[in-house]
């Protein structure tokens, strides 16, 4: 990234599935800080572990070269059975994010919430061949789908080019997924360091990269910007995270 003592050249990148990964600590400062997950210390092993406040659920992120890095399990309720969520590393963290953001809000289960496919059906995805229980991207490189419950988003680059997959299992709340979708469908570009090493393709006909400019300043205070503002839903529930969130700086304490 170049950068003067005013301004970071960075890129824009669109579409947002396409964006890479990002800085994981994008979900899990905000979580500990914001939130009141706790975490262990283990500086011998490669990962991160977060436990809520009521330890019912639990957040791993753990580099797995067979596998999704990221995971989070929920214990069983009286009126809900556990479920789990998973994540593969090139998934963008922000859309990881609004799973995690939902989950954390404090006002619970919007009633008016509209069903992950109604999303997709209005940001112009489509059922491939009139497939039931499965939807595909304008660009033909993410499909989600659902069966018996369980729900399954997958971008590809051809057909055996996977970039990232998210998992959720039956009886993960509705919301949750809605809210992924609800980011995944969002035509907003990402913000991204101006190396193209994180991006799975640089394909135009797929991605546009817009570099620009932007206060060096605003890029550094993204992540504390995020921090305060999912803190005050706790204190006003009607307050509202960043609608364009920026890649945050490293944190000193996060490990990957």
């Amino acid at each position: 990234m170049h950068e003067s003592s005013q301004t970071v050249d960075v890129d824009f990148v669109a579409i947002r599935y396409l964006a890479g990964g990002g800085d994981p600590a994008w979900i899990t400062v905000p979580l500990h800080r914001a939130c009141g997950w706790s975490h262990g210390h283990d500086p011998l092993m490669p990962r991160v572990i977060l436990s809520s406040p009521d330890q019912k659920t639990l957040l791993r992120l753990e580099p797995d070269p067979e596998g999704q890095w990221w995971t989070i399990h929920h214990t069983a309720g009286p009126d809900r059975p556990a479920w789990y969520a998973s994540f593969g590393a090139r998934t963008p963290v922000e859309i990881i994010a609004a799973f995690t953001d939902a989950l954390t809000d404090p006002a619970g289960h919007p009633s008016t919430a509209r069903t992950p496919f109604e999303l997709l059906d209005a940001a112009g995805w489509s059922p491939p061949d009139h497939s039931a229980g499965m939807y595909r991207s304008p660009d033909a490189t993410t499909f989600v789908e659902t069966d018996s419950g369980a729900w399954l988003a997958t971008t590809m680059l051809g057909r055996k080019r996977p970039v990232w997959q998210a998992r959720f299992s039956e009886g993960t709340p509705l919301h949750l997924i809605t809210a992924f979708t609800a980011a995944l469908a969002d035509p907003a570009p990402l913000l991204r360091a101006t190396s193209p090493s994180g991006l799975p393709t640089l394909n135009p006909v797929l991605i546009s990269r817009a570099r620009q400019k932007v206060p060096a300043v605003e890029v550094a205070s993204a992540l504390e910007d995020r921090v305060r503002a999912l803190a005050a839903r706790h204190k006003a529930p009607a307050a509202a995270p960043p609608a364009l969130p920026r890649r945050p700086s490293a944190d000193p304490g996060h490990t990957r």
